[in-house]
């Protein structure tokens, strides 16, 4: 839209007029997200930080309370030692989480709460053994 509106047009006709000669030319054709719904969350209310939410989605990033992150961190953690190859491994993954657990226990930080106590090593150790008994 380079050109101005000329004196005596009515504005709403002269808008009209430049998006059917845009149309004509050709310009709104393959632009991006045509032929494609819009989003769902276009319904929602209003968010200042949409599009970091959006980009965090796209790039795979979460990011969570550090007590729920540590509870999924925790989780993880005993899998992976559930899954070691040996007692040595289980023990000293199983301590390292132990260690931030305990930290956070002591010095919690805002929002929800951890509600975890630190595994119980030997417990860990022996659950590891009879899977691999079972094995």
């Amino acid at each position: 839209m380079t050109e101005r509106k000329p004196p005596g047009v009515g504005f709403e006709s002269w808008v009209d007029k430049q998006i059917r000669d845009a149309e004509t030319r050709g310009e709104f054709d393959r632009l991006p997200g045509a032929g494609e719904p819009l989003p769902r969350d276009i319904e929602s209310t209003y968010d200042e930080l949409w599009w970091v939410k959006r980009k965090m989605a796209r790039e795979g990033f979460s990011v969570l309370p550090p007590t729920l992150a540590l509870r999924k961190e925790a989780e993880d953690a005993l899998q992976a030692a559930l899954a070691a190859p040996s007692e040595r491994i289980v023990r000293k993954i199983i301590d390292e989480v132990n260690v931030k657990i305990r930290e956070m226990m002591f010095k919690p930080p805002p929002g929800p709460p951890l509600g975890k106590k630190p595994y119980d090593v030997e417990d860990v150790v022996r659950q590891w053994q009879e899977r691999r008994a079972d094995r």
